[in-house]
């Protein structure tokens, strides 16, 4: 059985983009470190560099104009769709327009990166395989009103080669020879600022977004709902500037947060609260405390339900049975919850801080219960 590439499908463009600089990186990045180092001002302008590329994706590409979580002042918008061309993930009304389709059809065909079709397909190759039939862009006809984001999208490209690919080496280039002039030679250090803060920080920004659509769509936890792929992951939100609560992001997409508790890991998040506390951003949308346990229950409840329809046999231990009352117990107790609390969301009222706490801790020992039960049983 034989694989053929479909040629005529090829992005030769992107994929040439996306290859090239790879290799760049693989191969002449560490030549270059090998020979030179890396000194603190080139480690400054590459986190510098990376930092900013990736919150102009999270915040302005991702949660501003993809998802409307938040409204943001002309020099948050700017910035954003600057540094988001640096990223040479297309234009934000390109992104947008893909990113909406992905949430409306999630795991279905007309999702351009739909994890059913292999993790290489929803990680990169509907990048390097033009979209069959090419989707229309008529779900953004909101951004196309604002100039600054239509002003990007004609000018993307050069935006993103200019500040991303030709300040970088000048900058290098400017510090060697006026300011650290012992260090490095001039051209070397400029050489290096391209290698480092040029190309290779966009290939680690491009694939650690790329992993959103991935590894967040395979490996992490379902907390809030099951019916679709998306997962919670801590490790790629602490690599995803908080990026990835995929599970909680695709539950409530107009949240602001995609980490909701205070020790969540989400700077993307930190950085709209702040900014919005000096007018910089404001009408920040967030989901009722309420509701997100009301997903939770739902969640615990089904899993709940699942189980106790198996009528899995008794079995003689003492600890399975203890698990097994304790789960019984719990589970009536939740679903009376359960439906008080949709009663509660669907009068638009709040629970107090406290019982929402209590409730939450309850949910979450249903669900360690179900666990406990499952080990239990295949021992």
């Amino acid at each position: 059985m034989s694989f053929r590439i479909p040629l005529k499908r090829v992005n030769w463009t992107t994929s040439a983009f996306l290859i090239g600089t790879a290799l760049i990186s693989l191969i002449f990045v560490p030549i270059y470190l090998y020979k030179n180092g890396i000194d603190w001002f080139q480690s400054i302008m590459f986190f510098f560099y990376l930092s900013a590329t990736m919150m102009s994706i999270t915040l302005g590409y991702h949660r501003l104009f993809s998802h409307l979580a938040f409204k943001a002042k002309t020099p948050v918008k700017l910035f954003t769709l600057i540094f988001g061309a640096c990223a040479f993930e297309n234009s934000a009304l390109l992104w947008c327009s893909d990113h909406r389709r992905h949430h409306k059809h999630v795991d279905h065909d007309e999702d351009p990166y739909d994890i059913t079709k292999g993790f290489f397909w929803a990680h990169i190759g509907w990048l390097l395989f033009k979209l069959n039939p090419v989707p229309p862009m008529d779900n953004v006809s909101d951004l196309r009103k604002d100039k600054l984001v239509m002003w990007q999208d004609r000018w993307v490209h050069y935006i993103g080669l200019v500040v991303g690919l030709i300040l970088p080496p000048i900058f290098g280039y400017a510090w060697y020879a006026y300011v650290d002039t012992t260090s490095l030679t001039p051209w070397t250090g400029a050489l290096g600022a391209f290698l480092i803060s040029g190309v290779l920080r966009v290939v680690v920004s491009q694939h650690l977004t790329f992993f959103i659509n991935s590894l967040c769509h395979t490996v992490g936890r379902q907390p809030y709902s099951t019916k679709h792929t998306a997962r919670d992951s801590a490790v790629m939100a602490f690599l995803t500037f908080g990026e990835g609560y995929h599970n909680y992001h695709h539950e409530f997409q107009h949240d602001y947060r995609n980490g909701i508790k205070n020790v969540s890991w989400d700077p993307t998040k930190w950085a709209i609260w702040v900014m919005s506390k000096v007018g910089l951003t404001s009408d920040l949308r967030r989901v009722s405390a309420s509701k997100i346990l009301l997903a939770e229950m739902a969640e615990a409840k089904r899993l709940a339900d699942l189980r106790l329809a198996q009528q899995a046999p008794a079995k003689d231990c003492p600890i399975w049975q203890k698990s097994s009352d304790m789960l019984h117990t719990l589970y009536d107790q939740m679903a009376a919850r359960y439906a008080e609390l949709e009663q509660i969301v669907a009068n638009r009222a709040e629970l107090s801080r406290q019982v929402i706490h209590q409730w939450r801790q309850e949910t979450r020992e249903l669900v360690r219960q179900l666990s406990r039960l499952n080990r239990l049983e295949r021992v």
